[in-house]
Formats: C-alpha cells, structure tokens, sequence
C-alpha cells in the first residue's frame, strides 16, 4: 500500500528536525530543509514557475520538513490538491519562545552584520521580529480556517508542550516505537553552534 505524503507546514524553529528524525524512526522517507536534489524552497518554486507539480524531482520521499518560508507558506493549498490523501502537520509552539529561538538562531549565521548591510530588506537577516510575529499569526489563522473540520487530515503538533508519539502515531495511524521521542536543536546544540562561530571569528582574525 502506499504511504500517503506528509507534509510540514509550520515555519521554521518549531520542531521541524525533531519531525524529521521522527518520521525516519517510523520508517517513512524523510527529506528536511535540504535533499540530495538540493533545496526544497528552491525547488518548489521552480516547480511553481514552471507550471509543474511542486514535488516535481523529489516526489519520491514520504515526509517533508522545513520548506516553508515567507514565499512558499501557502504552498499548502497547492499540495493539497496536488496530492490528495495527504497529511498535513503544523508544527507550532508559543509564538514569544518561537520569536527567541529564531533569533538566536540567526545571530549565529556567519558574517551576519555584512549580510545586513547587503540586504537591508531582507527580514530574516535583519531580525524584524515585527513582521515575524505578523506572519506567524497570518499563517496560523490561514492554515486552521482551511483544515476546519478534516482533522483527519490536519494535526496540530507542538513538540515544546509535550507531543509525541502517541499524537503523532494515531494521526499516521501507525504504531508506536520502543524509544524516546526525538527532541532535536535543544539549547546545547544552540551552545555548540556558538562556540563554532566564536572559533571561526578567531580563525578570521588569525588569534
């Protein structure tokens, strides 16, 4: 029988590699932010483009995480017509804890202040918390009055207050596995991608 497609419609920081790592656990075939076949942001919008299906070149995975930016955060009603019998997971958590995570996350991108400087209207790099936050009501009040009353295709899925396996599991209809739910991007991966940058300045500065 073949699995249907899985798709995760939340933005990014709310439990997108933890998802993923879940869904290899489960044994489906998952591809997160980036496959073999390059980006999946850039891909479906080539797709879009080019008036092809989204998943043209990389329909032959099972679940699909972190894809969803400012440009493609309602490619969700096109997937859903694309593909029906999907199923369709936003991933969320309190937007404040989302707003911080994002930001610490960005102020640990490489030569950030340059990036900045270059692209002034670029939101992400310039850390406009204002319009994070629009976007992220937008998008929750978007994809909850488009899945009103199909919740058996649609879960809500907040890593940060304690779902796992048993939500997951009964929405994919598959039982549940002998370990932990996977909790990835925890605060000392945030740490260590810290001391990363901080070696890569004094690399820079030749310290």
């Amino acid at each position: 029988m073949k699995k249907s497609k899985i798709f995760c419609i939340g933005l990014n920081k709310t439990g997108t590699s933890s998802l993923h790592k879940a869904f290899g656990v489960l044994g489906f075939s998952s591809v997160h932010h980036v496959g073999n076949e390059g980006s999946l942001h850039r891909i479906m919008i080539e797709n879009k483009v080019n008036n092809r299906k989204l998943l043209s070149g990389i329909d032959h995975y099972d679940a699909y995480s972190d894809w969803v930016m400012t440009d493609t955060k309602y490619f969700f009603k096109i997937l859903d017509k694309e593909y029906p019998g999907s199923k369709f997971i936003f991933n969320t958590r309190p937007i404040e804890d989302w707003i911080s995570s994002r930001e610490a996350h960005v102020k640990t991108i490489d030569n950030l202040e340059k990036l900045q400087k270059e692209q002034p209207g670029n939101t992400w790099y310039n850390l406009r918390k204002d319009l994070w936050r629009n976007e992220f009501l937008e998008l929750e009040k978007e994809v909850v009055e488009y899945f009103k009353g199909r919740e058996q295709d649609f879960l809500p899925f907040d890593v940060t207050k304690g779902d796992g396996w048993p939500a997951l599991c009964g929405f994919l209809q598959v039982s549940i596995p002998n370990e932990t739910f996977p909790h990835m991007n925890k605060k000392r991966t945030y740490l260590q991608r810290c001391i990363k940058k901080i070696k890569s300045i004094l690399k820079n500065a030749n310290l």
